[in-house]
């Protein structure tokens, strides 16, 4: 379980060790922000940016935006990092607490952002030219780079999950039409498992993965306007019960713990199985699989609803400034660049990325991309998580909890109840 740290007691702490600390592979000291503005042409230096996409699949189109940034900015040089997007959090927050090897930009998790900014970690944006035209970015992304009303960030991609399926599994077992709820999700799984031969529904056993199931039966994690722990709930044992009987039933194999994303990825890719939850991150690996090298056949739904409604979550990634960064104007620029329309447009039409600027989605590539129109409504209507500093924190105990249902260990109650009692000590204020 990750440490819960008091930001009050933190901040004050690192104010003056940021401010002597340098970014990691930081270059020369910045140009004063007015002379940079005046002409950001002359803007020199190294930045460092660590990076979390795959690099098989996604990251190729980044760093092509780089070189078109390099060649548009001569005098700065950018280097590439690509961390895991699993080890990135902790990386970054370690080195940024010992002054010492954090990047001058960090691609940022939605939940990431408030925690490090609460700790001192990032750099304020607001008045500086990483944040253009912030009224055009959708509200949601943007709300994630908001802490105590400042800018820490400025939104890189947003995202949702969806139900992606193999159309043609999906039409021998019998379905012409994905499933629209839970009841739905397990008959058509069970029926490409007797008709097809194949698995019904591979699970990824990942926290953000068991947030669609929570949601349908009007569940939650938290309630942050009356500070209250909402984990432990009927309607959260409820969604843990669907998933297990998911399991127990075999409409899904036994998912294993470990590597259970890349083994639901290739299980889909090969045709070993016939759908699986994921997002538009997903899509540029999933069509170099076997079964999709006709676009066509992959299929993509809203996730089959609860109970109570079909909810998916709302995630994403932003650009952060280190604010130990030894070369802020060039960080500055190198976001300001990265965030425009034209260059989300690019990661859209090339990755499927959902772009944050409402403006990107009227450019023809962006509408030219089917994946991103039929995902965009899903993410309209995606629930909100909330933009806390402590939100960084959830995942963990409810991916131990998810492993210990799926090895057998716990029941759905005791789920719920071990998640409860771990954020218990991290809201120790809340009840």
């Amino acid at each position: 379980m990750r440490r819960a740290f008091s930001a009050a007691t933190i901040v004050a702490a690192l104010a003056l060790a940021v401010s002597a600390c340098g970014g990691g592979d930081s270059g020369s000291a910045a140009a004063p922000a007015q002379s940079a503005a005046a002409d950001p042409s002359k803007i020199s230096g190294e930045i460092t940016w660590w990076d979390t996409v795959r690099p098989d699949s996604e990251g190729p189109t980044f760093q092509a935006l780089i070189n078109e940034f390099q060649a548009k900015y001569p005098n700065i040089k950018v280097k590439y990092v690509n961390v895991p997007s699993d080890q990135a959090q902790n990386k970054f927050q370690t080195a940024a607490q010992a002054g010492s090897g954090a990047p001058d930009v960090i691609r940022s998790e939605v939940a990431w952002t408030p925690q490090f900014a609460s700790l001192g970690y990032l750099q304020p944006l607001d008045g500086t030219r990483a944040v253009e035209n912030e009224s055009d970015f959708l509200p949601s992304p943007l709300s994630s780079t908001k802490y105590n009303g400042k800018a820490y960030a400025v939104p890189q991609v947003t995202d949702t999950l969806a139900l992606l399926y193999n159309k043609k599994l999906l039409k021998e077992a019998g379905w012409e039409k994905a499933p629209t709820t839970l009841e739905e999700l397990k008959k058509a799984a069970l029926d490409v498992k007797e008709k097809a031969g194949v698995s019904g529904i591979a699970l990824n056993v990942d926290a953000y993965f068991l947030l669609p199931f929570m949601y349908g039966e009007g569940g939650d994690l938290l309630d942050v306007q009356n500070k209250k722990i909402a984990v432990n709930s009927p309607a959260n044992v409820k969604a843990m019960a669907a998933v297990d009987d998911l399991i127990k039933s075999g409409a899904a194999p036994k998912p294993a713990i470990q590597d259970s994303y890349a083994n639901a990825m290739t299980a889909l890719k090969d045709g070993k199985a016939a759908m699986i939850y994921n997002g538009p991150w997903a899509l540029s690996e999933i069509y170099q699989g076997k079964e999709f090298k006709d676009k066509e056949n992959l299929g993509i739904a809203p996730v089959p609803a609860g109970s109570v409604k079909a909810g998916a979550p709302t995630g994403g990634w932003n650009y952060a400034i280190y604010a130990g960064s030894k070369n802020l104007d060039a960080s500055y620029e190198f976001v300001r660049f990265m965030s425009t329309p034209e260059a989300q447009a690019k990661v859209a039409k090339e990755i499927s990325l959902l772009p944050t600027r409402a403006s990107a989605y009227d450019n023809p590539d962006v509408q030219g991309n089917k994946d991103v129109a039929t995902f965009k409504p899903i993410l309209d209507t995606a629930v909100a998580r909330p933009w806390i500093p402590e939100g960084g924190q959830l995942f963990q105990p409810l991916l131990e909890g998810y492993q210990s249902l799926v090895g057998g260990k716990s029941s759905p109650e005791d789920l719920v109840k071990s998640v409860d009692e771990k954020y218990r000590g991290i809201f120790k204020d809340w009840s």
